[in-house]
């Protein structure tokens, strides 16, 4: 009995994740309405952010159980269209009709779950990102519209085309961007070994502090041209 628990310890995350992943979709619909004195919108930012944890932590508990499932892989797969695919998705859409953008251009925002969704189903059948990723991890680009989304409310609308651009061309880093792009997960500890880790987790909290949310999105900018470099040259 207490095998089939603790089995079962993983996928509770993965599901948790998947409840904050719906939660973030229902209000992000609620964009600009005061719910518990923050915005609507602030609260799908909590909930994805809640959700990224429970991915973080869905795994590390699975390892550290030895509790691995083909049903687990595939729930963490699921929840990950959700949370980081569909609930980022909504937020754009909503945003760029709360703030009078034109509906095709809301309706772009599509492609942020779509992306995600073909992200995701590459990543399960490609057995060369176990320690790195092709393209763009989905709940990366889910941190970038967080940053992007919290920008905007504080700079104003980039306008309709602008908007739809920045969509494409973030949604296609999922998919279409063929680089290779280091995992954000630590293994240990060792500085040797995680210096690029290092390097990223110093410059989120140097945007966060300096730009706020929208430091987010100038995070995951500068992890993307972090990738770039190889890492010999990021270490010295």
């Amino acid at each position: 009995m207490l095998g089939k628990i603790k089995s079962q310890i993983p996928n509770s995350i993965t599901c948790t994740s998947l409840i904050f992943g719906s939660l973030a979709t229902i209000a992000s619909f609620h964009f600009t309405e005061e719910v518990w004195g923050m915005p609507a919108f602030m609260w799908a930012f909590v909930c994805i952010g809640i959700a990224a944890v429970c991915d973080f932590l869905d795994g590390a508990s699975a390892r550290l159980l030895h509790a691995y499932s083909a049903m687990g892989k595939e729930l963490d797969s699921l929840s990950d269209l959700v949370s980081f695919g569909v609930a980022p998705g909504m937020l754009v859409y909503n945003m760029v009709l709360t703030l009078g953008g034109a509906h095709w251009a809301a309706l772009v925002a599509l492609l942020i779950p779509v992306m995600g969704e073909l992200r995701l189903a590459r990543f399960n059948i490609d057995d060369r990102q176990t320690t790195s990723f092709l393209g763009m991890p989905i709940p990366a680009n889910a941190l970038f519209w967080i940053g992007f989304t919290a920008w905007t409310m504080e700079h104003g609308y980039v306008g309709d085309v602008a908007m739809a651009a920045i969509i494409v061309v973030m949604a296609s880093t999922m998919v279409m961007m063929k680089m290779k792009m280091f995992s954000l997960k630590f293994k240990n500890f060792a500085w040797r070994e995680n210096v690029r880790r290092y390097v990223i987790l110093i410059a989120a909290a140097v945007f966060i502090t300096s730009e706020g949310l929208a430091g987010l999105a100038w995070t995951i900018i500068f992890y993307i041209v972090l990738s770039l470099l190889p890492e010999r040259r990021v270490a010295e």
